[in-house]
Formats: C-alpha cells, sequence, structure tokens
C-alpha cells in the first residue's frame, strides 16, 4: 500500500461512470478516509450514509463531513447490518480489505513492515491476531494461511509459528514476519514480501472478513430499491470469486451440475449484472496509486425480485474446520 497515496479511493471514476447517473440516499459500507463518500456527494448523491467498523474512521469524518453534514450520516457498523441504517437506497459501494490509515498506523498491527502489536482488528475489538498466532492449534494455524492467504507454505509456517511461541508469545508484527520470512525463500526483485500472505490470511481470520462479505451482500440486496447498484471493489481472488459467485447467483446465471440434468425451477432474479467482466485500473491509476494493481471492481443493479439468503457455500465461501 503506497504511503504516497494513502487516501486514494481505487476505481472511483470508472466505479460512478458504471452506476450513473447518482440520484437519491447512498451507504458507503467502507467509509474509510471517505473517498467513495465524497465522490459519490460530488457526483450528485443527495445523501451518503457513511458506514465503518473502525471508530478511527468515522472520528476522522468529524473533520472533512463538518462542510456536508446536512448530506451525510456516519455510523459505526458492519456489512452484515447495513440494511438495518438504510432501505431504499439507489446504491450500495463496498470498497473490500484494509484501508490505508489503519495499515499505516503500526500501532493497528497490520502492516509486516514496521513494529507494533500483533492486533489487526479493525473494530479494535474482540479477539487479536496475538490471540490466534497464540492459542490455535498447527492444523488450524496452517488451514488458515493455506485458505485464506492461499500460502503454499502454509504447514511450514504454522510449524515455525508453535515452535516460537513454545519458547515465548508472539506479541509483535515484525516478530511474526521474521518468522515467516525464515520458512520461505528470500523474494526475487518486483515479488512481494514473503509475510504477504500470511498477514492477510490472519486480518481475514480476525475480522470475519469474508463471512461479513456474504452477510453483507445479502443485506445490501435487501438494502436496495429496484433499480439500485452494488459496486464491489476486491483485492484478492477469494473475494473476488465471491461477489462474482453471489451475483450470478442472483442474476439466474448458475450453472446446472450436468448438462444432462433437468432444467432448475429459478427464482425470478433479483439483480441484473452490469459489468461482464471486472474492471481493473488503467495504467494511470496504476502509476499514481499502486495500491489500485489488484483492484477488482464488479457492479450489478437490484431487480424488483424479494431479497432472500443464499447459502455461504453457493457463493464459494471457504471454510476453516480448525482443530
Amino acid at each position: 500500500m503506497a504511503a504516497d497515496a494513502p487516501h486514494t479511493p481505487v476505481l472511483l471514476a470508472p466505479l460512478l461512470e458504471l452506476v450513473a447517473p447518482v440520484t437519491g440516499r447512498w451507504l458507503d459500507g467502507t467509509l474509510g478516509a471517505g473517498g467513495y463518500a465524497r465522490g459519490l456527494l460530488e457526483a450528485g448523491a443527495e445523501h451518503v450514509i457513511g458506514l465503518d467498523r473502525d471508530p478511527l474512521a468515522l472520528a476522522l469524518a468529524a473533520d472533512w463531513g463538518a462542510a456536508c453534514a446536512e448530506r451525510l450520516t456516519l455510523v459505526q457498523g458492519v456489512f452484515s447490518e447495513l440494511d438495518r441504517y438504510g432501505t431504499g437506497l439507489q446504491g450500495v459501494v463496498l470498497d473490500l480489505g484494509v484501508s490505508s490509515m489503519q495499515f499505516d498506523r503500526p500501532e493497528r498491527g497490520f502492516s509486516f513492515q514496521k513494529d507494533g502489536p500483533l492486533d489487526m482488528r479493525m473494530g479494535q475489538a474482540g479477539p487479536t491476531a496475538a490471540d490466534i498466532v497464540n492459542t490455535a492449534s498447527e492444523k488450524a494455524l496452517a488451514e488458515i494461511l493455506f485458505v485464506y492467504g492461499e500460502e503454499r507454505a502454509s504447514r511450514r509456517i504454522a510449524r515455525a509459528i508453535v515452535k516460537a511461541r513454545a519458547e515465548a508469545p508472539i506479541t509483535r508484527t515484525l516478530e511474526l514476519a521474521a518468522i515467516v520470512e525464515r520458512c520461505l525463500p528470500r523474494p526475487k526483485p518486483g515479488q512481494v514480501h514473503p509475510a504477504t500472505r500470511s498477514f492477510q490470511a490472519l486480518r481475514i481470520a480476525v475480522n470475519d472478513e469474508l463471512g461479513e462479505l456474504h452477510r453483507g451482500l445479502m443485506a445490501a440486496e435487501r438494502a436496495l430499491a429496484p433499480g439500485g447498484a452494488l459496486a464491489v471493489v476486491t483485492f484478492h481472488s477469494i473475494e473476488d470469486r465471491i461477489v462474482k459467485r453471489f451475483m450470478q447467483a442472483r442474476a439466474g446465471r448458475g450453472g446446472r451440475g450436468s448438462r444432462f440434468a433437468p432444467e432448475e425451477v429459478r427464482p425470478e432474479p433479483r439483480f441484473e449484472i452490469v459489468t461482464k467482466k471486472p474492471v481493473g485500473p488503467d495504467a494511470d491509476e496504476i502509476a499514481s496509486n499502486p495500491r489500485a494493481r489488484s483492484a477488482r471492481l464488479r457492479v450489478a443493479r437490484r431487480t424488483a425480485a424479494p431479497a432472500g439468503e443464499i447459502a455461504a457455500s453457493e457463493v464459494g465461501l471457504p471454510e476453516i474446520s480448525g482443530g
């Protein structure tokens, strides 16, 4: 995450173009530094509900939000409950992953390049990454690293973590990063830091990010008015797969297990897909904001069909068995 672009909203321009015209009431589910909320207000939204699970985001928004206080409502909450804060919405925007202001503060414990407590809690409540690292079984640790971080050396890293914590609890970010680094080859120029996938996996586990995404997509379905837009920006393949499968399933595009199987009676589509393929950043955006490199945007529009539930397995939500 680039230090020279700490508050740049990723893919804002194509997002606004795809959801145009921007009118009525919107909900920004990841307020962060306010980039999307301000973009929506400037584009014509009558009112924006700025939602974030991190109290720091709301505290920082008090300054820039003062100029548009009549058109902006700030709420601390999570994706899965977003329909509690607004219904009949013209749009919902979700920017997934860790925000720059969280990543750039060592005391939050998200960075493997800055020393800080091994925390990683977006909402600053509940178990920390240190709790998981020091109490989970070797099997559970390996599964978290492999499933959430797609780390191929997950078993080797989990074994090293368990060995290290037997001597003393692992409580600092650089301490954990060093353990991971010793398990992997030295990266070649241009490759990511060896601890990238492990820290991603722990962050996802600490904050139940994929579970919140699954439930948040269903909450957005309940909150949107017919014709309302759902725009989701993802940063890695697991998130993008969940969003893709949700939109396909809700648009009635799910496939049959076999071409010889009888055609299933499908419910009326709840969404119409706007982006046939995910939209990525152009060269100019990557140059000005390297954080955008892995970002992907998907957009769908709500139909008038009643909202409903969708199983975690149907959207490809990975499971951690633990043990």
